[in-house]
């Protein structure tokens, strides 16, 4: 259920901020290419080949692998229109900040994105998900489209807390709303109930997928501030803690540790690359951060063939 409004919903403002602060950077330092920041996504297949030392494992064929016993990548080329479509989470927990709230970071990156994909001819859409699949803005072109996404953002209310979030239902319901193939961000912090993975696996089957993982560093850490009252943003259930209790913080540091790992291992097993969004960090660093180490992941994978096909072969 919606809480009172947010403040009075301002697009224009905050995208000639993103233009003069992010995007402008960003022309700089991709040379004006914006696809070096998506190099692999939106793409079409074209023809399927005998598997390279280095092709992407992610492009290989196990259908046509299983039949012919020989490995086999589907290659693609590069669609002259990308359709992409932002899956935004906008539950309860993505009001929480400390620095900047993960929403707020979730509308910047919006922004960027969307304006970037835009003013190359490309066209965008947006699916929001508050306890259900509520709000489908269908996917067009044009500056005055991003600014209609941006103010339908803003203007949606934050939400009280009414139960745990089913990431699942999302998926699933987003899968059988995109059709046709497309450049998908599934933007959220990934506070679920269990089971998101294989749905988001599914959408990785049928569309280039990319994980924008949204979180505050009071989520991993949190600090010595004596007796603190604590709340759940998903149930409302509230706890007082205290933590100069050493032992509290470390058993909340071990749990926390504990669910990235199960979080960095969902997305492995899902086939899906996920872009970290801190709250309080520079927009700019954490995409070229992200392109950087896909660039690096590409090297290495160019070395060889991976292990388990060596092993096949």
């Amino acid at each position: 259920m919606p809480t009172a409004p947010r403040p009075r919903p301002d697009p224009e403002a905050l995208l000639k901020r993103l233009e003069w602060t992010v995007l402008r950077r960003l022309d700089g330092l991709l040379h004006g290419d914006y696809r070096t920041l998506l190099r692999g996504f939106g793409l079409d297949l074209a023809d399927l080949r005998e598997y390279q030392y280095h092709d992407d494992v992610r492009h290989i064929d196990w259908n046509v692998t299983a039949r012919l016993q020989t490995p086999y990548v589907r290659e693609f080329h590069e669609e002259r229109e990308v359709t992409a479509w932002f899956l935004l989470d906008l539950s309860p927990s993505v009001d929480f900040g400390s620095v900047a709230k993960k929403r707020s970071v979730s509308e910047e990156f919006v922004a960027v994105l969307a304006r970037m994909m835009t003013r190359h001819g490309n066209r965008v859409g947006a699916l929001f998900y508050g306890d259900h699949l509520d709000t489908v803005i269908p996917a067009r072109g044009g500056r005055r489209h991003v600014l209609e996404l941006l103010y339908r953002l803003q203007a949606r209310p934050a939400m009280k807390p009414s139960g745990a979030t089913d990431l699942r239902d999302f998926l699933g319901s987003a899968f059988q709303a995109i059709k046709r193939r497309s450049l998908v961000f599934v933007v959220s912090d990934f506070i679920s109930t269990p089971g998101w993975e294989r749905p988001l696996a599914q959408l990785a089957e049928r569309h280039e997928v990319l994980a924008v993982r949204l979180y505050d560093p009071l989520e991993m850490d949190i600090p010595d501030v004596g007796m603190l009252l604590i709340e759940d943003a998903e149930t409302g259930e509230q706890l007082f803690v205290d933590t100069g209790d050493a032992g509290f913080r470390k058993r909340f540091a071990d749990i926390a540790a504990r669910r990235e790992e199960e979080l960095r291992a969902a997305f492995r097993q899902a086939g899906v690359d996920a872009l970290e969004l801190v709250t309080g960090d520079d927009l700019v660093e954490s995409l070229m951060r992200f392109t950087e180490l896909r660039r690096m992941r590409t090297r290495r994978n160019a070395g060889g063939m991976p292990r388990h096909l060596r092993r096949a072969a």
